[in-house]
């Protein structure tokens, strides 16, 4: 009796050990874990299961934790936003490759993994890393693995774990924190990779930013100085076309170590300290009251050892006096001379900074720092320039905003940026190298062009009464060394002047890259457009030249008809037919009205752009790139019919060619496709994607680049991806429309819209495509993620107030120029 007892005794045992801990780390095809019961990792070191977080609370969860540290400390959780309230929980692998968690007494599911991939035999794997993977049974390549925590990090960021973003996954790993110590549901703050101009990390409370770690410098991001070299662990930051990630590594197993985002919105790393039992703080990402994002505002700089911390770079001066003497920083500090485009504006040299916001910035990886500083010098919208890896002493980084969120630092922790001053103010400092430059807009050939021109003007304009004859311009073509004619009719300059009111305001309809448009009344009372050549204009006799050229023989009712032009002295201007609706933008983008916009009108104009497109590119004399296509250069006619303005950025190309290279990058951001924005490559599928944003502002109402939403930070190329992967498109559409639309039309012009701005240009459909996608019933092919997901800040971060702001690259909507040495 005594011996049965002893066995029953070994046995019971057995069987609960068996119970709470399972000594292997698999999990096959419908086995249970039921509450109660864990796995462990081969070396034991990681274990998982349910768990609640404190004796204060009552919910039960599912993570993985430390098995071997006496301090219960969980590093991942499933279901943070879904608690049991029991004990019913039921973690369970299905033949499909999916983890589930069911209550078992109600027989739901409240958390999947909803892996995507298909499954052969598949098994769950808690791996000693503490990362908990789902793979085939026979395939152990972790390229291969079906799902995996690590990319669906919590508030932990454990060694071996990519931290960003896996463009060719779609995958972004991010870190939350913990709504409290008891609860793991997702808290205020995210620290997650902005991909926008050379990437950094921020850290948001909501939707605001609190910290930003910097741009990768070669050696650490830039507003991390205490980011070194140790004997505890190596990183690497890895930027490519694939992916951005973060990532570091242990030197030796022997430490434990990990980085949290903590409730309060603190990045912390800690080590275990065995010896007392404690987790021991290492480093913290914030150190001080400077590390507060933009707390000096824009050209503000922020030295922790001053008093007060907050400081004008050199050349600026407070904003508002009055509130910086009040330690109200926010609103930054302005320039005391003017910058002057090409008329001796140089740079000054800071040492020691943390480098400003990069969100707003361009990289070249190849140039070294004097040809970076001439593409800066070039760009009368570059504001500061540096080194882009430190540690190699090449690259190129330039600004083309605000600098905002600078700080000094000691001389061996930061870096040198170089700030576009004034050539006065360069003058004042006398410590700058100042360099000028001298740009001849003008070419000899093109004065020379000019002059013959005019003399050939004046001696037609003697030989007619009416003051109306036809002036040839003959173009230079370098690919075939041929010449061609193209008439125009001439306007008399007087006959414009009094059709304007001689330019009064009045009759001022707005005002465009080359200059203002007016409203002009013939003596014929016939309306007319003239678009006048303004002297402070970025664009010159090129522009002029190269619009008659392109538009002087199109003829569709989609594209607007040039009339003639004048050319007096040093006046030029074009003469279009008027458009008595204005422009596209001012519709909608118009809170009122937009209002009168239905769907029907939307979608007429949806097609109209897409066949003068079409027209352009396939059906014109030559083959024409517009590379300008945005809502304020589509003008609408007296029955909103929708007509293509403005082609004094476009481009023709002779022959089969369909694409070309260009050193001068112009266009509108918002609007231009990556390749051109980037490489400088123009094509017809660039301006396919500058269509596929119109039609997503069209359907939405909102900007692309002005776009805001509460809950994300992309834009609205982003945020019609977002919503159509969730099949949740139609809450894009503008909710002015309410039920006044078609849903399948809706459905497929947003569908279109994103086909339109793939990310390359290859799976973009042409405008042959897009035409009869539109006006027929075929099945549509699903888009590909668009390109430039992100392209604006906050308006916390902008002083920006509404998605109805200008463009931040002009304060008036107007075209830029974009240099890129190639």
């Amino acid at each position: 009796m005594h011996h049965r007892f002893l066995l029953f005794l070994f046995v019971f045992t057995i069987f609960t050990i068996f119970q709470t801990s399972t000594a292997i780390s698999i999990i096959t095809p419908n086995q249970n874990i039921t509450d109660g019961q864990t796995i462990l990792s081969d070396d034991e070191f990681f274990k998982m299961g349910f768990f609640t977080p404190s004796s204060s609370s009552t919910n039960r969860y599912f993570g993985i934790w430390y098995n071997k540290i006496s301090v219960t400390t969980i590093v991942w959780v499933a279901n943070r936003q879904t608690p049991l309230n029991n004990t019913s929980g039921v973690l369970t692998l299905n033949d499909q490759g999916e983890l589930m968690i069911i209550n078992d007494r109600t027989n739901t599911v409240i958390w999947s993994t909803n892996s995507s991939q298909n499954a052969n035999n598949p098994v769950a794997q808690l791996l000693d890393t503490g990362n908990l993977i789902i793979r085939n049974r026979n395939d152990n390549d972790t390229r291969d693995y079906l799902w995996q925590s690590f990319d669906y990090p919590g508030d932990t960021f454990l060694p071996g774990m990519k931290y960003g973003i896996d463009f060719v996954k779609g995958l972004d790993r991010y870190l939350t924190s913990w709504k409290s110590v008891d609860d793991p549901s997702i808290g205020e703050y995210m620290n997650r990779v902005d991909p926008n101009g050379y990437p950094q990390i921020l850290m948001r409370k909501g939707s605001v930013v609190e910290f930003n770690s910097g741009s990768w410098n070669g050696l650490r991001f830039s507003g991390m100085p205490n980011l070194k070299p140790n004997g505890i662990y190596t990183f690497e930051f890895v930027f490519n076309e694939k992916e951005i990630y973060y990532k570091y590594e242990l030197v030796s197993n022997s430490v434990v170590t990990r980085m949290i985002l903590s409730t309060e919105g603190m990045i912390q790393r800690f080590i275990w300290i065995e010896r007392t039992s404690e987790w021991r703080l290492y480093v913290s990402g914030q150190l001080d009251n400077c590390d507060r994002y933009g707390l000096c505002g824009p050209f503000g700089i922020c030295n922790i050892n001053d008093s007060p911390a907050c400081g004008c770079l050199s050349g600026f001066e407070p904003r508002f006096p009055e509130e910086w003497r009040r330690a109200d920083w926010s609103n930054g500090c302005v320039r005391r001379a003017e910058l002057s485009c090409g008329g001796g504006d140089g740079f000054v040299k800071r040492t020691g900074v943390k480098v400003p916001d990069t969100r707003r910035s361009w990289f070249n990886v190849s140039m070294n720092l004097e040809e970076c500083e001439k593409v800066c010098l070039r760009n009368c919208n570059c504001t500061a320039y540096a080194t882009l890896n430190i540690k190699s002493r090449s690259g190129c980084l330039i600004w083309f905003d605000d600098l905002v969120d600078i700080r000094s630092y000691a001389e061996e922790d930061g870096q040198e940026i170089f700030v576009r001053l004034a050539a006065s103010e360069l003058d004042r400092k006398g410590k700058t190298k100042r360099k000028v430059r001298v740009i001849l807009i003008p070419t000899l050939v093109s004065v020379t062009v000019l002059l013959g021109i005019c003399l050939l003007i004046y001696r037609k304009r003697k030989q007619k009464k009416n003051g109306i004859t036809s002036i040839v311009i003959r173009e230079n073509n370098v690919a075939n060394e041929k010449k061609e004619d193209s008439e125009l009719p001439l306007f008399d300059f007087n006959a414009i002047a009094n059709a304007t009111n001689n330019f009064s305001d009045e009759f001022k309809l707005g005002e465009g890259g080359f200059g203002p448009v007016y409203k002009g009344i013939l003596e014929d009372g016939k309306e007319i457009a003239v678009k006048r050549h303004s002297r402070k204009s970025k664009q010159g006799l090129d522009e002029f030249q190269n619009e008659v050229k392109c538009i002087a023989k199109l003829q569709h009712r989609n594209l607007v008809k040039l009339l003639g032009c004048c050319i007096d002295e040093e006046e030029r201007m074009l003469i279009y037919e008027y458009m008595p609706n204005k422009s596209l933008n001012s519709f909608i983008f118009d809170e009122g009205k937009r209002k009168s916009m239905e769907w029907s009108k939307r979608y007429t104009i949806i097609v109209g752009i897409a066949r003068g497109l079409l027209y352009l590119h396939q059906d014109s004399r030559l083959r024409i790139i517009h590379r300008d296509l945005k809502a304020s250069n589509i003008l609408l006619d007296k029955d909103m019919n929708p007509r293509i303005s403005d082609f004094g950025l476009a481009r023709s190309l002779e022959g089969s060619d369909t694409k070309a290279n260009t050193r001068r990058v112009m266009g509108t951001y918002g609007y231009m496709a990556p390749e051109y924005t980037i490489d400088g490559i123009y094509s017809t599928k660039s301006d396919v994607f500058s269509f596929g944003v119109l039609v997503l502002e069209i359907v939405s109402g909102k900007k692309n680049r002005g776009f805001r939403h509460a809950n994300h930070d992309l834009n609205l190329l982003g945020h019609a991806w977002r919503l159509y992967k969730n099949g949740k498109q139609l809450e894009l559409l503008d909710s002015t429309l309410k039920y006044t639309y078609m849903l399948s039309e809706v459905n497929r012009s947003i569908q279109v819209g994103l086909l339109c701005v793939q990310k390359y240009p290859e799976d973009r459909p042409d405008m042959t495509m897009v035409v009869l996608m539109l006006g027929s019933d075929i099945p549509l092919p699903e888009p590909k993620q668009p390109g430039f997901y992100t392209e604006r800040r906050r308006p916390q971060e902008a002083g920006e107030s509404s998605s109805s702001n200008p463009e931040w690259s002009s304060s008036n909507q107007l075209s830029v120029t974009y240099l890129q040495p190639r």
